[in-house]
């Protein structure tokens, strides 16, 4: 039965009545914000009635209050290296009441692709139905834009990591290999709109090579049922991307024979492809026909021409392969569905068809209780005095449109006042619940002397610059970085790999090149510029053209180190000496910024 939707789709787009289950979904959407403050709350006096013999709150005196204002009065804000201590009692082995009243039981790690090591973060069993909750609501809103993806598939590219097991014995996984083996996963019942191409067996094998291949071969069976394609980040769709362009003849043989490449060896994988593999000759010509040619523009609706839109993250560091993803799919509409970390599972895009620079989630108030720290940017060379005592954090529902803010968490699970790192803006509210743009990890990325460069601006930097290479139908599909004070003055370095429509007559050349330095360097911030011009202390910024796939065989080399497949993201800044020798053994040219960027004393930042 359709009945009215409590949440309608923007600008008339999509239809407005849903079924039963997908309006109670909605409506508990609608509930949660309508009261923001007031669930806010609630969850707080949970979180510290539930918690209140804890070592941790004991130590602050507590008292058992579960009120905000003796939990804000008492308890510090903190980041990880001030938890660290608890965290390493509790992976040697420690199973008293530190953080969490309730067993702690797994870790979740970050993805390894941030400075430093990669972070613990405890878990408790009862976290994966709060996950689980959050992705029960992605669908319903999906539904109200995209009608009929019941009558078909999703081909998702989904990976897991062989998990570790800490000295004390507890798993240490990233979330999404915990979700991908979790029974919430596993055992999930039938839903029509949430049917993959790939089988469980499939998505959880953990040879990435094996996984992937089984993935892309379902993939091309079930051609004409995909309905949405997508992964975890834009970066991993263009991987898998990569993957049919180096392996379509073997996949196209496999088709053809109705037999599997011997190097897949997973026997479980083996088992249930054969239910699948029957010779097909007619789709494998079409593959090859597809393939061969070398023309890869619109590749994914060309395979799947049935494809209504990319399910990718495609906010945050991940803008940068927006050109590379409309490349590939003739420009099919992107959809972010939801924000989450390795801490928590925070909200969700209500408009998830929208613009990728439009996108903005909408904090779930029942997801944990958060705070916000007020965040100021300031690129001031000249003020030596002390920073300023940081200002009180701001509740949920009391932020306010425009502003920036440093995201703030206590979780169920433990985390008290701990500092997610992600810096976000404010663009309204749906109801009385809060919606905001992701911006950045509040990580500087590249110093050397008192510039501070961090990852948007790095990133609008180069965005600006690739504009140069458009005449020549080339675009940049990855970059990194490295502030290289070997000489000096130190200077900047920015390694390119460029993706040439036609290398024979429109590769660019230095003169291309040497402009695309000095477009990013008129982009970077104004003490960058006044060191460039007036200080001398940073020399000419350089870009490094490396060999194309140079950024694959860097994944592959985080990943044999430990990174997670699925969770992987290319540090967009790099100083460790293997990493480096491998970027640099792979450049074809170097060029440098031909004059100093524009600067005067009052040009505004």
């Amino acid at each position: 039965m359709a009945i009215e939707s409590p949440i309608s789709s923007s600008g008339g787009v999509g239809p407005r009545t849903c079924d039963e289950k997908d309006a109670k979904a909605l409506e508990f959407i609608q509930e949660m914000t309508k009261n923001a403050d007031s669930v806010q709350e609630k969850v707080l006096a949970e979180i510290l009635s539930r918690n209140a013999k804890t070592e941790y709150l004991e130590r602050y005196k507590l008292d058992g209050a579960t009120d905000r204002n003796n939990f804000k009065s008492k308890i510090p804000v903190i980041t990880y290296e001030d938890l660290q201590p608890e965290i390493q009692r509790i992976a040697n082995g420690d199973r008293s009441a530190i953080l969490s009243a309730h067993p702690i039981s797994e870790f979740l790690t970050s993805s390894g692709t941030s400075a430093g090591e990669r972070k613990l973060m405890p878990t408790i069993q009862e976290e994966l139905d709060r996950r689980q909750l959050l992705y029960s609501l992605l669908m319903p809103v999906m539904n109200l834009y995209v009608p009929g993806l019941d009558k078909g598939k999703g081909l998702y590219f989904l990976f897991v990591k062989s998990e570790t097991k800490t000295p004390g014995g507890l798993l240490a996984r990233p979330v999404l290999t915990s979700y991908y083996k979790s029974d919430h996963f596993k055992t999930r019942p039938y839903d029509p709109y949430m049917v993959y191409t790939s089988p469980n067996e499939a998505i959880l094998c953990p040879d990435s090579f094996q996984s992937m291949y089984a993935q892309m071969l379902c993939g091309l069976y079930h051609q004409k049922e995909v309905l949405r394609v997508g992964a975890v980040f834009a970066s991993g769709l263009l991987r898998a991307i990569r993957f049919l362009q180096l392996h379509w003849e073997q996949l196209a043989k496999d088709i053809s024979t109705g037999t599997l490449n011997p190097k897949v060896i997973d026997p479980s994988i083996r088992q249930c492809l054969s239910q699948l593999l029957k010779p097909n000759p007619q789709l494998a010509t079409f593959i090859s026909t597809e393939c061969s040619g070398g023309q890869w523009e619109g590749i994914i609706p060309r395979i799947w021409p049935n494809t209504k839109y990319l399910d990718v993250i495609v906010t945050g560091a991940m803008a940068q392969y927006i050109p590379t993803l409309d490349y590939y799919s003739g420009g099919l509409p992107l959809a972010c569905t939801m924000y989450a970390s390795s801490e928590c599972y925070f909200g969700l895009n209500l408009k998830p068809m929208c613009k990728p620079s439009e996108v903005s989630y909408t904090i779930m108030p029942n997801m944990a209780y958060f705070e916000f720290l007020p965040h100021h940017r300031s690129f001031s060379a000249t003020d030596s005095s002390s920073p300023p005592a940081p200002p009180p954090l701001v509740d949920l529902a009391d932020v306010e449109v425009g502003k920036e803010y440093e995201l703030v968490i206590t979780t169920y699970a433990g985390l008290c006042r701990y500092r997610v790192g992600d810096i976000l803006r404010v663009t309204g509210f749906h109801n009385s619940a809060p919606q905001f743009h992701f911006v950045r990890r509040k990580n500087v990325l590249l110093s050397i002397d008192s510039d501070k460069t961090d990852e948007a601006e790095l990133q609008n930097a180069v965005e600006n610059a690739s504009q140069l290479l458009e005449e020549l139908e080339t675009s940049v599909v990855e970059y990194t970085s490295y502030a290289d004070t070997n000489s000096i003055p130190g200077h900047y370095v920015i390694y390119w790999e460029l993706l040439v429509k036609d290398p024979i007559t429109k590769h660019p050349g230095d003169y291309v090149l040497t402009q695309c330095c000095l477009a990013m360097e008129e982009c970077l911030n104004s003490v960058y510029r006044q060191c460039r011009v007036a200080d001398n202390s940073i020399g000419p910024l350089e870009i490094r053209i490396v060999k194309s796939g140079t950024f694959e065989e860097l994944m592959d080399y985080a990943i044999s180190r430990g990174a997670s497949i699925n969770q992987y993201k290319v540090p967009r800044c790099v100083n460790f000496t293997p990493i480096m020798e491998l970027l640099d053994s792979r450049v074809v040219s170097s060029h440098f910024s031909p004059t100093c960027p524009h600067w005067t004393p009052n040009r505004p930042n």
